[in-house]
């Protein structure tokens, strides 16, 4: 398969040469690890279908996954091929990315909320060899779905499931042999290590725009980023990472099984959101860092017993995906003695933008952060020049982090000759390097000639004492152009109608001509996998208001 990669040589040269690719592979960090101390704790889960918890050291950990490649082998998997892993917040999701960098062979994470309509198009597209998923999980059975698509997927060779029956039970096929024993394991394996420039990830775009492509990424791509963002939140081997965002997510991979590997730490894995069994995993385990989407971090702050439980130990939560409400925040502080830390981040270049733990918490819902070291961001006009500070216009990156282009799409990567990506995002740059971002390109509501500050809008309504979640998007309008459409869910037992919104519009004083002309209540938002609010389809049911 021509992965369509976009990667010259000249920007590997200048890369490592600067030292913002650190030339190294996760197969060293393990090595590391394991020549300190394999019984370090690894990974703890907790499988919400069968009620248990898997706890695994460093030691087990490399048995493991040296075990699952030399199987992945046996069955015909190769260099370059790729395995797709529809999994939960198990510890075989993990256990897995180790074994695909062992023999080569590319990781390609799927949400499991995906049903035959995106699997047929994500494992067809990526040529999989390899589909694992689980038995069941929040009562669906991924068996008969996959079973059902095989017949469309040419290269679809084998699909396990984790505590499945018969022969592809994923323990029973890829764990049931002992091949790292053989006297000729550890050389086959060795023969078979990949480079730090070799594509070990193709993760699918979370689809806010509606369009999914395939994100490649390297060892390079990925863990120099991780280098550095280690030093920004100054973690070290005393740390311990609470993950509930999705390990299929860019998040939950690169912070929740690269990440620990790197500083040989434990990360604990939750695999179902709840704020209750959140909270008491943080505490039980003594979690110090946690990143996630707002919804995750609401959660925790609102949560009306949270005070009986001790999560002191947590230091640092990273909330990015969008802005972070100012009233939440502000109660965060009051009540917590953890740092929000709000960032800015994408598939193609991971969370490149981060406010530094000693900002002052304003920081935290006035920008989403400042570029880390390698990493350069710029605002432009529409003509291409330089935005001036506090001037919105598009947001485009490069630098570190950077993906090295979309699986077979190599004319859609969206990089100019010097290196910037166009995020599809509108921002603005503070006066001292900070960024903010406005919205999506597409998020935009123009009228009557007038940009209307969504971000604005959206944090008034967010602090309206019936409001849940709110999210403005457009309605077409002939006359106008663009009018605004507030979708909000409400608090358990809140109301709010149009009167009752432009009411509090009034009150807070903000701008007449930014209040959306309606306002629609509704059960909950359509979101992405990681979290974020898919505007787009807001936007399809705001159609229906148009002329209205």
């Amino acid at each position: 398969m021509d992965l369509g990669l976009n990667l010259p040589q000249d920007r590997i040269d200048a890369f490592v040469k600067s030292g913002a690719w650190i030339d190294r592979t996760l197969l060293d960090y393990l090595d590391e690890v394991l020549a300190r101390n394999p019984d370090l704790p690894a990974i703890t889960d907790y499988n919400g279908e069968t009620g248990e918890s898997t706890a695994l050291s460093y030691g087990e950990l490399d048995r493991l996954t040296r075990r699952l490649g030399l199987a992945l082998m046996k069955l015909g998997v190769g260099k370059g091929d790729v395995v797709s892993l529809q999994l939960p917040n198990w510890w075989q999701f993990n256990a897995m990315h180790l074994a695909c960098a062992r023999i080569g062979a590319i990781t390609n994470p799927l949400m499991p909320i995906f049903r035959e309509r995106e699997l047929s198009f994500m494992l067809g597209f990526a040529e999989s060899k390899i589909v694992i998923a689980p038995q069941i999980f929040r009562g669906f059975e991924y068996k008969p779905m996959i079973e059902a698509i095989r017949g469309d997927l040419p290269h679809l060779e084998h699909a396990f499931y984790v505590d499945g029956s018969g022969a592809d039970d994923f323990a029973t096929a890829l764990l049931g042999e002992a091949l790292e024993e053989a006297a000729d394991a550890e050389a086959t394996l060795a023969a078979l290590r990949p480079t730090p420039n070799d594509v070990n990830e193709v993760i699918y775009t979370s689809g806010t725009t509606g369009q999914p492509k395939g994100v490649m990424h390297t060892a390079n791509s990925t863990l120099s980023h991780l280098s550095t963002w280690i030093d920004h939140h100054r973690l070290n081997g005393d740390d311990k990472v609470f993950m509930a965002s999705p390990l299929a997510h860019q998040t939950g991979f690169l912070y929740a099984i690269l990440m620990p590997v790197m500083l040989g730490i434990e990360v604990v894995l939750l695999d179902r959101w709840d704020a209750p069994v959140g909270v008491e995993l943080i505490q039980k385990h003594g979690a110090s860092f946690s990143m996630g989407a707002t919804p995750f971090l609401s959660d925790i702050v609102e949560m009306p017993n949270v005070a009986d439980f001790d999560i002191s130990t947590l230091r640092t939560f990273v909330c990015a995906g969008a802005p972070v409400p100012p009233a939440l925040v502000q109660k965060q502080a009051e009540n917590f003695t953890f740092k929000v830390l709000s960032g800015w981040g994408m598939t193609e270049c991971a969370c490149s933008t981060i406010c530094h733990p000693e900002d002052a918490d304003e920081k935290v819902w006035t920008s989403d952060g400042y570029p880390l070291p390698h990493t350069e961001v710029i605002v432009k006009r529409p003509d291409g020049s330089i935005a001036d500070p506090g001037e919105e216009g598009l947001l485009k990156v490069r630098g570190q982090p950077m993906f090295v282009g979309y699986l077979k799409k190599p004319e859609m990567h969206g990089t100019d000759e010097d290196g910037w990506f166009d995020t599809g995002d509108q921002a603005f740059v503070h006066p001292d390097g900070y960024i903010r971002i406005t919205g999506r390109a597409k998020d935009i509501i123009i009228r009557g000639g007038e940009n209307i500050p969504v971000v604005e809008v959206e944090d008034v309504l967010y602090r309206h004492p019936a409001v849940a979640e709110v999210a403005v998007v457009g309605i077409p309008d002939d006359r106008m152009g663009e009018l605004g459409c507030a979708f909000v869910t409400l608090q358990a037992g809140g109301s709010l109608d149009m009167a009752g919104m432009i009411g509090y519009l009034a009150e807070t004083k903000t701008a007449k001509q930014y209040w959306p002309e309606h306002l629609e209540v509704i059960g909950e938002m359509p979101r992405t996998p990681s979290g974020k609010i898919q505007k787009f389809k807001l936007r399809d049911m705001a159609k229906e208001f148009s002329r209205s």
